[in-house]
């Protein structure tokens, strides 16, 4: 039923996107672009350390920074700051506004560093996977390999609406893992197959967080798709 006492109206501001950019002492034909999302409530410093541990140093990486902002603690003089992708209430939004700067980060940096869709990666951690999962299902050819570190497959992810993936994925879920229950991880390889030929899926010991031990698979991998 409408609401009569009041109509919800709104218009849309140009707003600024940080990132953070680890560039190597030399590239060559077999460094990588690395786009790394980190999760809910954290920041793009710690999400670029920990990426680098994963992948190393001979890549430009370069850790976005989630639109929202919040306290990661009671407010106060002293108060972390966190930042977030969005909330359920504004999904659509989220997602749309996620999309717009993937994408625009994607043309900065490859005007910087010349580097083309064969070799970017897309990587993220626990809320921007999923987020990561439908960019690549509805903007397919920008990026070459997705990384999906504790987090989940979209809900909608087996509608027609979503179209085949070119890119290589690997996803990482974990056993002790405190919002994604095994059972329910171990239906994530399938889940999507739906729209990507080539998945890689590992389970490995511990609970929500970034596995320390992540280079092992990721490296790896890493050297698989980007022979």
């Amino acid at each position: 039923m409408q609401n009569k006492l009041f109509e919800r109206r709104s218009f849309e501001l140009t707003s600024t996107c940080e990132y953070l950019v680890h560039v190597p002492d030399g590239i060559d034909d077999r460094t990588l672009l690395i786009i790394t999302l980190h999760g809910y409530g954290s920041n793009p410093t710690d999400m670029l350390r920990l990426t680098m541990q994963a992948v190393g140093r001979q890549h430009i990486i370069a850790a976005l920074q989630a639109p929202n902002q919040h306290y990661a603690a009671a407010p106060g003089v002293d108060a972390p700051s966190g930042y977030n992708w969005g909330i359920r209430q504004h999904w659509e939004q989220a997602v749309t506004l996620h999309h717009r700067i993937l994408q625009g980060a994607l043309s900065r940096l490859r005007a910087d560093f010349g580097m083309g869709p064969e070799r970017t990666v897309l990587m993220g951690f626990s809320q921007p996977v999923g987020l990561n999962y439908r960019f690549v299902g509805t903007h397919p050819g920008l990026v070459r390999g997705v990384i999906g570190i504790c987090g989940g497959v979209p809900r909608d992810w087996d509608e027609s609406k979503y179209g085949n993936v070119d890119a290589s994925i690997l996803h990482i879920s974990r056993e002790e893992d405190e919002f994604y229950a095994v059972e329910v991880a171990r239906q994530f390889p399938d889940r999507l197959r739906r729209h990507a030929s080539d998945v890689e899926f590992h389970l490995m010991p511990g609970g929500h967080r970034f596995p320390s031990k992540s280079s092992a698979v990721i490296q790896p991998w890493l050297n698989r798709v980007f022979r």
